[in-house]
Order: structure tokens, then sequence, then C-alpha cells
């Protein structure tokens, strides 16, 4: 048993598993636990699902919810929908692990707390695997670079690409008023995005195609105005693929308007505005955004 608090909790014993079958708990429903979940041999184990994300995540889409181009539950699988297509025998727990006893292979679990009941006090347990797959991702990467945390929006699940939309909205908005100055105005509408590997270069690309074509009908006034600036730390775009690919993506980046900063590094975000270092003058330069 454990002890959390005031409350003592034993680990669980999984109903109406099978005894006979040693039991493997996969963490995550991501990629890699979710590949695992369907081309598993279902038959030779207990099969338990733990994350805190009920459904798998289809991320090359997401940079097209960001604009509306994809709506966000077509990019969703609900887990439950994969586990029921494999067995009806597999256990889910919408949980995250928060610790792991790999000597007594038991797994401490804490349910995700409803703030508006008096019931989700003790939401940790304990359970019990034979076999582990920890298949959990990874967090942000943000190099240390001050500010990032506090004012940039990521996009890596479903919740940053929601942010990002509604940033967008508010940023034109905003600039919409006939009161404010055309500097605070061109700020407004002044997109960065920082990164240019395919997620990146993919949401520059979205971003492009929502000014080109859809904003001219909503904000005509607007939509001309609005500008795009890419940075890169490295010589290029895409640099882990073909060099052919990296020139014909960079050429269409500028054909399109957008603003390519490549050799340049981000080291510093403020509220309004972000500070670029090039990397063969090492000159500083702050460059004010509405988005980044």
């Amino acid at each position: 048993s454990v002890t959390f608090g005031n409350e003592t909790h034993k680990a669980a014993k999984i109903g109406s598993l099978d005894s006979k079958k040693k039991t493997l708990v996969l963490l995550g429903t991501g990629w890699g636990s979710t590949t695992i979940l369907k081309t598993l041999d279902i038959q030779s184990y207990n099969v338990v699902v733990v994350s805190p994300r009920n459904y798998f995540l289809f991320t090359p889409l997401l940079p097209s919810v960001t604009v509306g181009t994809t709506e966000s539950r077509s990019i969703m699988e609900p887990i439950r929908h994969i586990m029921g297509r494999r067995s009806k025998d597999i256990r889910f727990y919408e949980a995250q692990c928060t610790d792991i006893d790999m000597s007594k292979k038991e797994l401490v679990l804490e349910q995700s707390v409803d703030v508006n009941s008096a019931a989700s006090q003790g939401t940790r347990t304990r359970i019990n695997y034979d076999y582990l797959v920890v298949g959990v991702g990874g967090t942000y990467n943000t190099f240390g670079t001050p500010g990032v945390e506090k004012h940039a929006c990521f996009l890596k699940e479903m919740g940053d690409a929601s942010k990002i939309r509604r940033r967008l909205k508010d940023a034109i908005e905003k600039a919409s008023f006939a009161n404010i100055s055309e500097a605070e105005r061109d700020r407004l509408l002044h997109m960065v995005v920082v990164g240019g590997g395919p997620t990146g270069v993919e949401f520059a690309g979205e971003l492009h195609d929502l000014i080109a074509e859809d904003l001219p009908r909503w904000v005509p006034e607007l939509a001309s105005k609005i500008q795009i600036t890419l940075v890169e730390a490295l010589p290029n775009v895409l640099p882990s693929f073909d060099k052919k690919l990296v020139g014909y993506t960079e050429r269409m980046i500028k054909k399109m308007g957008i603003n390519l900063l490549t050799g340049t590094t981000v080291k510093q975000v403020g509220e309004k505005t972000l500070t670029v270092r090039n990397g063969s003058t090492v000159l500083e330069t702050e460059i004010p955004y509405g988005t980044i």
C-alpha cells in the first residue's frame, strides 16, 4: 500500500482479467503506444492503456486546424474506438502516471481532478503490471529562450492549435479598430513563425493560404497588410530533407511573400516584440509581432 496525505491506497486488482496471462500496460495514446495497441497480439496479454488523453491525435494535420482548413474532430480518434476494434477486454484509465515502482512493478495513477466536484479528493491509485511500455511523448523545447514559455504559442497538441486560432482572430479583430496607430496595427498583423522544420513550414503555408484566400473576403481592408515572418536558426529550412526539396520550399516561401530569416536565432520574446540575432553579422534586431 502507499500513503498520499492522510489516505492509504492499495495496488488495484484490475477486474475481469485473465489470471493466466501477463498484464501489459501501455502509457500514452500517441504514435508509439497506439501503433503497439493496433498490432499487439491481444490474445497473449491482459492489455491496459493509461493516458490523460482519451484520443489519438493525427499531429501532421494540426497546422490545418489552426486556420480552420481542417476541423479538430477530423484528426482525433477516441482511444476506446481503437480498443473496441481489437478486443472488448482491453482496459483504459484516463489518468496520468506520476510514479513507477519498478521493484514492485506498480504504477501510481492520478486522475484528472474536477475542481467543481467534492468527490475529486483521493484520486490517486496504484495498479500492477508485468510488462510496461512507456510512450508518453515529450515536452516543448524552448532552448532556454527567455519569454517563450510566457508569450509564444506552441504547436504540439489540440489545445495549442485552438490557442493559435484564438490569437490570430483576436489580433485581426483588434487591428480592425480605427482608433489605433498604424504602427500598432502593423504589429498586430505581423505573424511570426519560429522554426523552419516541417511543422513551421507547413503552418506558415497554411497561414498564407488563409490570408490569400479567405481574409480578402472577410476583412478586405486588412488582408493586404498582414505579414508573415519565418525564422530559422540554421542556414536553410527543412535541414534534414533533400537539397532539391529545400531549394523548392525556399523559393515557394519567397514567392508567397513570406519574410524568410535563415541563420537567425531568437534571443528573447517579449509581450509585443522579439529579439533576433543574425548568425553572420551578430547584429540583434527587435521585431514587433502580434502572434508568435
